[in-house]
């Protein structure tokens, strides 16, 4: 299912969209009910190994992919996922050369120029799997939800941008009736800390945030280029969650856009949509730039055409995070 994320959702008063949000609450009551029952019936397979969960309480669009980038790299750790929009249940080892993004999903595609990624729709498996192959720490990519492996840090991401009425948890009604997951109380409950993830130009949480999310370890971090956005015009487009952030990331970067074009999250661009994009940047006397994660979903042919921009997480406090890290270490 292609998902575009709906503004009114992070509106933290609900005036867009009254009818519509009325008629989704019940649904989201009974998403919310079976997410906790899931949760409560689990039986955590151990897989021998530290296991830290990079997750989030709001569907799509939170960072949590650069996050447990940034943390595989210092821990030296293999990533397990379930390889979203990919066809191969797995398990899995994700290799560049032999593999594409219809097979393992954007994502762990990306991932995989610089970390080993293993792909699993059980986890159970991916992790057991990983586990016997060497690895010597796991690090998932989403799965706060997923109660399928033994997790010996859960940390969950929250994007801090708020602009206007946004707000990262909406009003915080549940799935489809808001952007959560399942109630904030009760995802925050299992979590052992929260990465808050800050936007440009914003030095500190907002205050309210911090007190929504109580007496929960908090460590900031931020998105920052890996490398300058390319040089002269550029046509930037996306297909991710909130395509309107790259847009203003790039836009802070420096990037001269001329144009932005935004898609569906994990949008298979077809080659007339492709065609589409060339023929109005050569109109604007553009390049193309996108995100690497994009980027990694092209056919080879435009990969040339297109330039990837990459971001990594930047941690305000390495201390703090070097702290939490060495929990996962000492086991």
């Amino acid at each position: 299912m292609k998902l575009t994320t709906p503004r009114w959702w992070y509106e933290r008063r609900p005036r867009t969209a009254p009818l519509l949000r009325a008629l989704l609450t019940p649904v989201s009551w009974i998403w919310a009910w079976a997410t906790a029952r899931r949760i409560a019936r689990g039986r955590p397979v151990d897989p021998g190994v530290p296991v830290v969960c990079v997750g989030n309480l709001t569907v799509g669009g939170a960072g949590k992919t650069p996050i447990a980038r940034e943390i595989a790299r210092r821990l030296g750790a293999a990533v397990l996922t379930r390889g979203y929009g990919g066809s191969l249940a797995g398990p899995v080892r994700v290799d560049p050369e032999r593999h594409g993004a219809a097979e393992v999903g954007d994502e762990p595609l990306m991932l995989a120029n610089d970390l080993p990624v293993w792909v699993a729709r059980d986890r159970a498996a991916g992790a057991v799997a990983a586990a016997q192959a060497g690895a010597a720490v796991l690090v998932m990519d989403d799965g706060h939800q997923n109660p399928a492996v033994l997790k010996s840090l859960s940390l969950v991401v929250v994007d801090a941008e708020t602009r206007g009425e946004e707000w990262p948890f909406g009003d915080g009604r549940v799935f489809p009736a808001g952007p959560m997951r399942e109630p904030l109380a009760a995802g925050l409950a299992r979590a052992d800390a929260v990465i808050v993830l800050l936007p440009v130009g914003l030095d500190a949480p907002d205050p309210a945030l911090l007190a929504q999310l109580g007496d929960q370890t908090v460590l900031t971090a931020r998105l920052a280029p890996a490398a300058p956005p390319p040089p002269g015009p550029q046509l930037g487009f996306a297909g991710v969650a909130k395509p309107w952030k790259v847009e203003r990331a790039l836009a802070d970067a420096g990037c001269r856009l001329a144009d932005f074009a935004p898609f569906p999250d994990h949008h298979v661009f077809r080659e007339s949509e492709l065609a589409w994009l060339a023929r109005r940047a050569e109109r604007l006397g553009a390049g193309l730039v996108t995100t690497e994660k994009d980027w990694a979903r092209l056919p080879p042919a435009w990969r040339t055409r297109v330039a990837a921009w990459p971001v990594k997480a930047v941690f305000d406090d390495e201390a703090a995070l070097a702290a939490l890290l060495d929990r996962v270490r000492a086991r």
